[in-house]
């Protein structure tokens, strides 16, 4: 199944993430959701255009989107497979100016999931993972097999830009020593730990489950795993809200 979609989802997310970048350009401005956080035209844009191409080539499958209208959890939970999507992963980045945000599309499974893509528009680069295999950077149509690197000697720590300030990060970066910490913005945190740059990814803010999933499972590909505060892996669609725990991300 998946061999036969990911052609046409790296086509989806290039062309979605070119209508993305021009009206990254255009600057039209955003609004302020119930939940606190911002939608701009690119987000409404780019749900439009990858949940329409997914009910095409899936049409059995159902959808859950940042921008999706809320799905009850009484009909979520019987949900053995659905996609899971971020159609603008870091809108805060992308309306400050900033290049750091991607298009995740994750497939889960069993309330896990099993294949995740992430797309960065501005770098044009594909990070990818089909099931049960190992994930794989795509960039002018060459592949790259990803693989984690351990720390030579300073451990590389990224966190969000707008985790700075966060008093649970603060505490948790003192019980550390030898390292060095970045700033970058979106779900493209696993990728470059995926790719060995970065080595850790502590989340102590909000987070939901789009913005987790196809990242967790390309890290997990590459060598890496993420997980909660207790050890545990992430559970996706198992309560009646969206959000991700607390968790850490290691090479």
């Amino acid at each position: 199944m998946f061999s036969t979609l990911l052609p046409k989802l790296i086509s989806l997310t290039s062309m979605v993430g070119e209508t993305i970048i021009s009206l990254h350009n255009e600057n039209m401005g955003f609004i302020v959701k119930s939940d606190s956080t911002p939608l701009t035209q690119a987000d409404k844009t780019s749900h439009k255009l990858i949940t329409n191409v997914l009910e095409k080539i899936t049409p059995d499958i159902p959808i859950l989107s940042e921008e999706s209208e809320e799905t009850p959890f009484s009909v979520r939970k019987n949900w053995q497979k659905y996609w899971l999507i971020d159609p603008l992963d870091g809108t805060r980045d992308f309306i400050e100016g900033s290049k750091e945000f991607c298009i995740s599309i994750a497939f889960i499974e069993k309330n896990y999931p099993v294949f995740g893509l992430i797309y960065s528009p501005f770098e044009k680069v594909h990070y990818y993972r089909l099931p049960q295999q190992e994930s794989i950077k795509l960039i002018d149509n060459v592949v790259h097999k990803l693989c984690t690197k351990k720390p030579k000697r300073w451990e590389k720590i990224v966190f969000g830009r707008y985790s700075q300030n966060n008093k649970q990060l603060q505490k948790h970066l003192r019980s550390k020593t030898n390292f060095e910490t970045f700033r970058l913005g979106s779900a493209l945190k696993f990728c470059l730990i995926a790719e060995g740059i970065y080595h850790y990814y502590p989340k102590f803010g909000r987070c939901s489950e789009w913005d987790t999933a196809a990242g967790v499972c390309i890290l997990e590909g590459a060598g890496g795993k993420v997980e909660d505060l207790q050890g545990q892996p992430l559970q996706y669609n198992t309560k009646e809200d969206t959000t991700s725990p607390t968790f850490v991300a290691t090479a």
